[in-house]
């Protein structure tokens, strides 16, 4: 009996000092992923997609870079300022996104600027994955932080239903007494 309540005392201490332990990198994860979301959702997140014109994309690449030096906010002079391009022929439009977090959205077919606006999406990704304070507090942060998550969801269990266990050992014991009593009358 004495080694049941050692387990369960330690089950409760690192319960609880784990859950210490990574409350700031929890809280983060949480509210990025709600974030996230809701990015669809939410246009100050992620611009919604504007249908443009056609399915299949007319734009040559000179051209797509030409119209994208005409919007200041991107602040793109050459490809390196681009960071990528999104082709959506389904929807008739490509997304220029700048290094900046600058969206274009530009007609596939006729070149014209469907809608420009700022995107935050990339952002919160990367503080949620730990990748915005860098790949060593991704890796010696972040990482171990899920790891004692997952210890802290065991332990969690573990305590839920350790009352009904003792409940049912208690019973069972009693159920034993019992009928040994009856046997020796």
């Amino acid at each position: 009996m004495p080694k049941r309540r050692s387990i369960t005392t330690l089950n409760r201490k690192i319960h609880h000092w784990g859950s210490i332990a990574i409350a700031v990198q929890l809280i983060i994860v949480l509210v990025t992923g709600v974030l996230l979301l809701l990015k669809k959702d939410l246009d100050w997140i992620q611009p919604p997609t504007i249908k443009g014109e056609g399915k299949e994309p007319a734009l040559e690449f000179d051209q797509i870079l030409a119209i994208a030096r005409t919007v200041p906010e991107a602040e793109i002079e050459t490809w390196a300022d681009i960071d990528r391009l999104d082709v959506r022929p389904g929807k008739g439009m490509l997304k220029v996104r700048a290094e900046n977090s600058w969206e274009i959205q530009i007609d596939a077919n006729t070149g014209t600027v469907l809608q420009i606006a700022y995107r935050r999406s990339d952002l919160i990704e990367s503080i949620h994955d730990g990748s915005f304070f860098g790949d060593k507090a991704k890796l010696w942060v972040f990482l171990p932080s899920a790891l004692v998550i997952i210890g802290l969801w065991i332990t969690g269990i573990v305590l839920f239903f350790h009352p009904y266990l003792a409940k049912s050992r208690k019973r069972r014991a009693k159920v034993t007494r019992l009928d040994t009593a009856e046997k020796r009358a």
